[in-house]
């Protein structure tokens, strides 16, 4: 055999973020041998925790919504004790006109909220009971969905900073289909949202008694941090007999058969009946567009854009704020003189993140609507994030903060656009047996999204196997 040669395998797994982690976990609980590479030196992916001087903090995702599949699966990796619940009862804000203004929570809070005028108000709430013209898009962006529902205030005010804070994104260009599917089907229930919302409340399910108990609304982390899933699953998959090769990139994968060659940046060749591209969406283009034989789906992938986002993580003495900070953090529209996109209060958030007397802020900037980011240098970013927070948080005269880190994404949230789940289905229907896609671009950008999503393609690969 030749010595470039690796092992043959059932599934290769090429991508050790979350969703290939997870895909590799599914797959070892039902006996599949698989094998596991990743370009860079770590697991995780985009989820980073970093310690220093005793503040923690994330660059990648800050926080979890509990779902079933990923409480189920820390809990597998031994992470019971290490989950940590925020108090759901912490206000979100939102900077409109100059102050912070507390997001509302349920559908009578916009009848108090001063972030809507009185006729924003009445016409919030009369397209939130149902009273909504039609829409006659095949595709409609969340942005006409939320102005035909809920009227322009709440969606320049309240619906597009939320999209600023979990894609970036603009709302006039995502799809409201394929970045929000659950409102969407609430809003297939009819009756108008608040009617659908009751109506899928009572449809969820019990809970399972096996796993904490969760509220809605409530967000979740791990004592040492995310990245502590990760690397729980990659050690599990260790104790499984799985190997994960770290900085391996894939540089070719072609079909040979009923199988598939893939041959890694160290010349190891690789033999598998079922390949995992868990990478994100450019990234499966540039392995695809080199074989003839899957060349054609690289133009559905290269559509997908993933505009850069900057985490600059600045520290303050409590001092130097106007006030101290209870709450989730802020989210700033488009519009008020602020470039920053939203912070996250993290030491209010979660216990443990900073030393006494000093306050932790994780602040988003980029995105969509601010494609010039990606030409700042570091020290540029954390200033242009200090002069937003002078405005809202901190004191005029406050000195410079500490600037922990400043991690600029280059290619950071993939943006759902009008288009996306045509190109997801004609992504399944065409490629060839055994080349299976997977990643936030696929089964959704939030933590809990890719859990689900990682197991559903294992099953789907194990069912393929099987054949």
């Amino acid at each position: 055999m030749d010595d470039r040669q690796g092992e043959p395998t059932e599934v290769l797994v090429v991508g050790a973020g979350i969703c290939g982690l997870t895909v590799a976990h599914g797959l070892a609980q039902r006996g599949v041998a698989c094998r596991v590479v990743e370009a860079s030196d770590r697991v995780g992916g985009a989820i980073v925790t970093r310690r220093e001087h005793g503040f923690q903090w994330e660059e990648g995702p800050n926080s979890f919504s509990p779902t079933p599949e990923l409480l189920a699966l820390a809990i597998a990796m031994g992470l019971r004790d290490e989950l940590i619940l925020a108090d759901r009862r912490l206000p979100r804000y939102v900077w409109w006109q100059n102050r912070l203004q507390a997001v509302p929570m349920a559908p009578p809070g916009l009848l108090t909220t001063g972030l809507l005028s009185p006729w924003g108000k009445l016409r919030a709430a009369v397209g939130a009971l149902g009273f909504v013209p039609p829409s006659f898009a095949a595709d409609e962006t969340v942005g006409s969905f939320f102005r035909r529902h809920l009227g322009p205030e709440v969606l320049t005010r309240l619906a597009a900073p939320f999209v600023s804070g979990v894609y970036a994104g603009d709302p006039e260009a995502l799809s409201i289909g394929a970045a929000f599917p659950r409102v969407t089907a609430i809003e297939a229930m009819g009756g108008g949202l608040v009617a659908g919302f009751i109506q899928a409340l009572r449809q969820r399910g019990a809970p399972d008694p096996h796993l904490p108990q969760t509220k809605p609304g409530e967000l979740g982390s791990f004592r040492e941090g995310i990245e502590a899933l990760p690397r729980a699953i990659a050690a599990d998959l260790a104790q499984r007999g799985v190997t994960l090769t770290l900085n391996q990139a894939l540089t070719r994968l072609e079909p040979t058969g009923d199988r598939w060659r893939a041959v890694l940046a160290s010349g190891e060749e690789l033999e598998a009946r079922s390949v995992v591209l868990a990478v994100p969406a450019w990234a499966a283009a540039k392995i695809l567009q080199q074989t003839p034989e899957t060349a054609d789906w690289v133009a559905d992938l290269e559509r997908i854009p993933y505009p850069a986002v900057a985490c600059a993580v600045l520290a303050y003495p409590d001092g130097d704020l106007r006030q101290p900070l209870r709450g989730f953090g802020h989210l700033v529209p488009r519009g008020q003189g602020i470039r920053t996109l939203g912070t996250i209060w993290a030491s209010s958030l979660f216990p443990g993140r900073a030393p006494a007397g000093y306050t932790l802020l994780l602040n988003f900037i980029g995105g969509t609507t601010d494609p010039t980011l990606a030409q700042l240098d570091a020290g540029a970013i954390a200033q242009a994030v200090h002069q937003d927070l002078r405005q809202i948080l901190v004191q005029p005269t406050a000195a410079p903060p500490k600037v922990l880190a400043v991690n600029l994404w280059r290619r950071a949230i993939p943006q759902f656009t009008v288009g996306h789940q045509g190109r997801l289905a004609r992504l399944a229907a065409g490629l060839p047996p055994g080349l299976v896609l997977a990643g936030n671009y696929r089964g959704g950008v939030a933590l809990g999204d890719c859990v689900r999503h990682g197991l559903a393609v294992a099953a789907q690969v194990a069912a393929f196997l099987e054949r």
